[in-house]
């Protein structure tokens, strides 16, 4: 059954990098037409730390080789630039989908995996904590250069824009001041569980494989 179960991972693989492509296409959309990029930042970076989480450490942990979880990283940023362009292509504006900065994060989960000698207990507590806590740092440079949403989004409005959608004067400072201490926070107490998750999938493919 070894033919099986290397396509089941393999599909596995492709699925879960497609729904990242999608993902980040969707977060990209919030963040493009939202009337206040900063909280929107927050939701972009729970998403994609989680996202890269469960797949990176599935990945990681079936080939028990670190540095594939960059490799993946790399898979869902090739992905997301071709989805980039494509929408760029059907005259959506350059900056509709933001594309995510993984790999940095992804290489601290390898770097985790190997330094840890490959355990999988601490791959989980401390490189989904360090995922958590890098990729807001990393995705900074995506908020100081995406143009102003408020701006794009009434000079490229959409036919199917909600009502709930429709940008309005950023109330800026409302809640909090800073999306990326906040997305830092959120994202490393929650990727913790979600690598979890990437972890049981895996034995889960194994068992249901044998």
């Amino acid at each position: 059954m070894v033919w099986l179960r290397r396509t089941t991972h393999y599909l596995f693989i492709v699925v879960v990098a497609v729904n990242s492509t999608l993902l980040t296409i969707n977060a990209g959309d919030y963040i493009f037409y939202t009337d206040w990029a900063w909280t929107s930042f927050v939701v972009f970076s729970i998403s994609q730390s989680t996202m890269l989480a469960v797949g990176a450490v599935y990945y990681l942990l079936f080939t028990g080789v670190p540095g594939t979880a960059t490799y993946y990283a790399t898979i869902m940023t090739i992905y997301t630039w071709v989805a980039k362009g494509a929408w760029f292509a059907l005259g959506y504006p350059y900056d509709f989908v933001a594309v995510p900065v993984w790999i940095p994060s992804a290489m601290l989960l390898d770097l985790t995996y190997w330094a840890t000698r490959r355990n999988k207990h601490m791959l989980i507590l401390v490189g989904g904590t360090l995922v958590g806590l890098s990729l807001p740092l990393f995705n900074m440079i995506n908020l100081l250069l995406v143009r102003d949403p408020l701006q794009i989004a009434f000079q490229y409005p959409r036919p199917t824009l909600p009502p709930y959608m429709t940008p309005i004067e950023p109330q800026v400072g409302k809640f909090y001041n800073s999306p990326v201490a906040l997305g830092s926070g959120a994202s490393a107490v929650l990727t913790v569980p979600i690598a979890a998750l990437g972890a049981k999938l895996n034995t889960w493919t194994y068992r249901w494989m044998a």
